[in-house]
């Protein structure tokens, strides 16, 4: 009886495994994380060099943007971005919005 339990419990390892590799993120979502994050980083990089929240928002209202959401989006990612106390650098920003934005996608699926 232990035996079947234990072949049960692997298939459904398995079969975990397999539905968790199928989960493929849309080229619009892959998009979206990815500029989603390089905005971070600029964000990190103008907070880390000293420019003020308020330059930087306005810095953000000169840029022009392909997508109507983009400018809000920055606009919340850079608060968001100023208000953390961290001091990493912008490119560890990149990478750790870019994971947590993907993980959050595919939880979504």
């Amino acid at each position: 009886m232990r035996k079947v339990w234990i072949a049960l419990i692997s298939v459904g390892v398995a079969g975990l495994a397999v539905s968790a590799q199928a989960k493929e993120l849309k080229p619009n979502d892959r998009y979206m994380c990815s500029w989603g994050a390089g905005t971070a980083a600029k964000a990190q990089e103008l907070k880390l060099s000293g420019v003020s929240l308020y330059a930087a928002r306005a810095k953000i209202q000169s840029y022009k943007f392909s997508k109507s959401w983009m400018r809000m989006m920055a606009m919340g990612i850079t608060e968001q971005t100023y208000d953390s106390p961290t001091r990493i650098k912008p490119a560890a920003v990149r990478q750790s919005f870019y994971d947590d934005c993907v993980r959050f996608k595919l939880a979504g699926k």
